[in-house]
């Protein structure tokens, strides 16, 4: 039976869905490398697997959206609940090259899966309460700040529990060794936890989304509505203006978060010399980070009030991410508590920006977005986040160790913020007025706000390692890409 939720239903329901999915990826975003470092892979099968999942991910993405879009976003949802529960399995107990290849082929697909059905959900439900001008903006922050918080949470716990079992409760992880015949190490322990709080997203998907009603879709009607469904959704750039700028301002957060994920792991490892340890720190900076992300999504509305339009808050926001990257590149030039102070004050910037933009260019996108193409759209940002991101990770790799890599990254996200200087330009061959989230003319398609979850940046060479901004001597300089990853 279907039934309309109230929007202050639909936001409680769209943050704990977020929250639900996102906890899992946070849990194992601190051991993934490290995991599959004790399960005898070394850097070029470990970059190979993550290639694998990127690859995945990149076909895979317009398709799923479509998907969605056609069949309906809680089947979708539970889908990719599904195949992450999959995928933390057989990463957890692999042991053997072709079993972590087809994890990180259920996650690829599991991450397609997800990544627009949840927010098309949230918006198609607030609409169909209260008609296309409903206000977006405050649950989409919502739903961005639980997304932060989960992977926040899950990464503190995700870090700290190898540790533990390695350390303080080292007999309880020789009894989980001894029990599975070695199967589960303390680093399998977050990847298991994550797998039962899928299930529990699996099941919340299910029963606690109803959508509106939409026409009916057998499977022939289906398969043949996904491919218009795609075409639509590659054209979205050419039609509308504002679409064309999601999309950039999405590749310019992708360089942005790929280059901050490569470089500080490596930044931090050097202060300290561990595996166990450096996870923690790693966790701990990562966690810090999310933490940021959820405030600056909190602040969202209030950085739309405070600066007089949707846009203008993008384009302050953005501005904050790169000075936080013009920071994290100069703090290379010096040493000393004040480098160290400068540093974590630019890590904040970064994702307190990337926070507080992505809900106000989802309030302007969703008010040229109709229900039909809507997952699509997302879907299509998050390939352009993740293509940009996989490139800028190479580049990264290839420029000289040091403040470059970071500054270039802050130019580009600077540029990203440039573009909404001035009123985006109407759809082709649609009315109404744009340049504010109120009066911006619906079409069928547009873009979604950026959730910040982490990307997955190409590896390089453990040689090119990033100086720790306090010690003379290097780390290895290689990013524990959470799996979308954040990773994720």
């Amino acid at each position: 039976m279907n039934r309309t939720l109230t929007p202050r239903s639909a936001r409680r329901r769209f943050a704990a869905v977020n929250f639900l999915f996102w906890l899992p990826v946070g849990l194992y975003i601190p051991s993934q490398v490290l995991l599959l470092g004790e399960r005898g892979m070394g850097l070029p099968a470990i970059a190979a697997l993550f290639a694998v999942h990127s690859l995945t991910v990149a076909a895979l993405e317009l398709p799923t959206g479509g998907l969605s879009d056609v069949i309906g976003r809680r089947t979708v949802l539970a889908a990719a609940g599904v195949l992450s529960v999959a995928t933390l399995i057989l990463l957890a107990l692999g042991t053997s090259l072709w079993v972590l290849t087809l994890a990180m082929v259920l996650m690829g697909s599991g991450r397609a899966l997800s990544s627009g059905p949840a927010e098309a959900w949230y918006v198609d439900t607030v609409q169909a309460h209260s008609g296309p001008g409903a206000e977006l903006r405050t649950g989409l922050a919502r739903g961005n700040t639980a997304s932060a918080a989960a992977l926040a949470v899950g990464t503190l716990v995700g870090g700290a529990l190898p540790w533990l079992l390695h350390g303080p409760a080292s007999r309880l992880g020789d009894r989980l060794y001894a029990a599975t015949d070695g199967s589960v190490l303390p680093l399998s322990v977050p990847a298991l936890l994550g797998a039962a709080v899928g299930l529990v997203f699996v099941t919340y998907a299910l029963t606690a989304l109803p959508e509106p009603p939409r026409p009916p879709a057998t499977l022939r009607g289906a398969l043949r509505g996904v491919p218009a469904t795609v075409l639509d959704g590659l054209r979205l750039g050419s039609r509308d203006g504002l679409v064309r700028r999601v999309l950039l301002t999405a590749a310019a957060a992708g360089t942005a978060l790929a280059t901050i994920e490569l470089l500080a792991p490596g930044r931090a490892s050097a202060l300290t010399g561990a595996a166990e340890s450096g996870a923690l720190l790693f966790a701990s900076l990562a966690c810090a980070g999310f933490l940021c992300t959820a405030l600056g999504s909190h602040c969202a509305p209030s950085a739309a009030r405070l600066t007089g339009s949707g846009e203008r808050a993008v384009l302050v926001s953005l501005a904050v991410s790169a000075t936080g990257l013009a920071l994290l590149g100069a703090t290379l030039l010096w040493a000393g508590t004040t480098a160290l102070v400068f540093a974590a004050l630019g890590y904040a910037l970064v994702y307190f920006g990337l926070g507080s933009a992505g809900p106000n260019e989802n309030d302007l996108l969703h008010r040229r977005v109709g229900s039909a193409g809507r997952a699509t759209a997302l879907s299509t940002q998050s390939l352009a986040l993740q293509l940009a991101g996989a490139l800028a990770g190479l580049l990264a790799g290839v420029l000289p160790a040091g403040p470059l890599p970071w500054l270039f990254a802050a130019l580009v996200l600077l540029v990203g913020a440039a573009l909404w200087a001035r009123p985006a330009p109407l759809p082709t061959g649609c009315a109404g007025s744009a340049g504010s989230a109120g009066s911006a003319g619906q079409t069928d398609w547009a873009e979604p706000a950026r959730s910040v979850e982490p990307v997955r940046p190409a590896a390089v060479d453990a040689s090119r390692a990033e100086p720790a901004p306090v010690v003379h001597r290097s780390g290895a300089d290689r990013s524990p890409t959470p799996g979308r990853p954040v990773p994720p």
